[in-house]
């Protein structure tokens, strides 16, 4: 059969413009990989498969970020491609629950995936089987100023205490010890994820984004009190609400502040600021409750097979081929990521090659973030009580009752 790739670059509004009758042979994929680096490399994806399976003809249809966002549903049940792109964790369950992916434990038990996938196997999990395939993620953690921790003796904290006395030693020195610009609340969430993961581990935070435990919880409380000791210690950049999270980069970039938990992507535009890599340094969140199995931030790019799928046994060809360690190896060398696989090889940069290290090795679990996690509405509701609480910490109580009241709206 004579191979042929339709690339449809325009944004599809409407789920009617789509034809993805499957025809013998014939593989539908539908992503959201607009943007140039994602684009790219399914580009080349695709071409890579084809010329692998040359049986195999594959029609891509690509939609902008929230074009796809917006008609994923529609697709998935009333014209429903061979393959779509998603995420992990929670944001899959609503798509697991309707029925509307198909588990994918057999192509995981064919190819040995538990091994080779096996951090991010809890996050490809609901109610005993696995729902997808994930191809990238990237690590979050503390970028700190290296230099500066060396100027004051200062060794990279692995566990709570270490890390208080740290931001005291900072403190004492008249430097900030994290910034943080929670304008857009997101960065806040993160603060949240780390905090909760390390005093009472991932089964509960996932079961807290998913509305089974009570805000009121005093589990929750205790993950509260541990970042009321941060505020109250002074820990956090004044006046963060008023900045974006780039705009909280220039006080560590200036050496008025020593830390940022943060994801990967700070990276970039603090090197183009004019950090070095002797200057910057990367450490795993410390550990706050001993015995906790560590778990990481890691948000996850994923692909699925729509249980309507026309043409599953093309669709899970192509699954074992995305969880190939070269293939993941190639396509994140264009995305300037993290491939999942714990055998492919990491592009030759410190901070990609520690997030790898860690995220490999993370047998706790690999959360999503926040907002990826819980509800939209729930994720709203709790981002902009996580900032309120930063500014005026003394309304805890208030804060924690009515995040219970959204839980009990949101999740019933």
């Amino acid at each position: 059969m004579t191979r042929k790739l339709l690339r449809n670059v325009a944004t599809i509004a409407a789920t009617a413009a789509l034809s993805s009758s499957a025809l013998a042979g014939e593989l539908v994929i539908n992503t959201d990989t607009s943007d140039p680096a994602p684009k790219a490399a399914f580009e080349q994806l695709i071409a890579d498969f084809e010329a692998e399976n040359p049986d195999v003809t594959v029609t891509w249809n690509i939609f902008d970020h929230e074009g796809y966002k917006t008609s994923i549903r529609n697709f998935l049940t009333a014209d429903a491609p061979d393959i779509a792109n998603w995420y992990a964790g929670n944001r899959m369950l609503p798509y697991v629950n309707a029925g509307l992916f198909e588990p994918v434990d057999d192509v995981w038990e064919e190819h040995g995936l538990t091994e080779s996938l096996k951090s991010a196997t809890a996050s490809m999990t609901i109610d005993g089987k696995i729902w997808g395939v994930p191809y990238t993620y990237y690590q979050w953690g503390v970028y700190y100023r290296k230099d500066i921790f060396d100027d004051l003796g200062i060794a990279v904290p692995t566990n709570w205490e270490e890390f208080k006395q740290a931001g005291m030693t900072l403190s004492d020195n008249g430097i900030t010890p994290i910034t943080i610009g929670t304008k857009y609340l997101w960065t806040a969430a993160g603060v949240f994820d780390y905090l909760n993961l390390r005093t009472n581990g991932y089964d509960f935070h996932m079961a807290l984004t998913r509305g089974e435990i009570a805000w009121t919880d005093e589990r929750v409380r205790a993950t509260m009190n541990n970042w009321m000791e941060l505020i109250e210690a002074g820990f956090f950049l004044e006046n963060h609400a008023a900045y974006s999270w780039q705009e909280a980069l220039a006080p560590m970039v200036q050496g008025d502040a020593a830390m940022y938990v943060m994801g990967n992507f700070a990276v970039a535009p603090l090197r183009e600021a004019g950090l070095t890599d002797d200057q910057l340094g990367f450490f795993q969140f410390p550990e706050i409750t001993s015995g906790v199995p560590v778990a990481e931030e890691a948000p996850t790019d994923t692909i699925h097979i729509p249980a309507n799928s026309s043409n599953k046994e093309d669709a899970k060809r192509f699954l074992a081929f995305v969880a190939r360690a070269d293939v993941q190896t190639k396509i994140n060398k264009t995305l300037g990521q993290l491939p999942i696989n714990s055998g492919s090889t990491v592009a030759d940069d410190k901070f990609l090659l520690a997030g790898f290290e860690m995220l490999s090795a993370a047998d706790g679990g690999i959360a999503q973030f926040f907002d990826r996690d819980a509800p939209a509405e729930m994720a709203k509701a709790g981002m902009e009580g996580f900032q309120e609480f930063m500014v005026k910490p003394e309304r805890l109580d208030t804060i924690l009752q009515r995040l219970e009241k959204a839980r009990q709206r949101v999740y019933n």
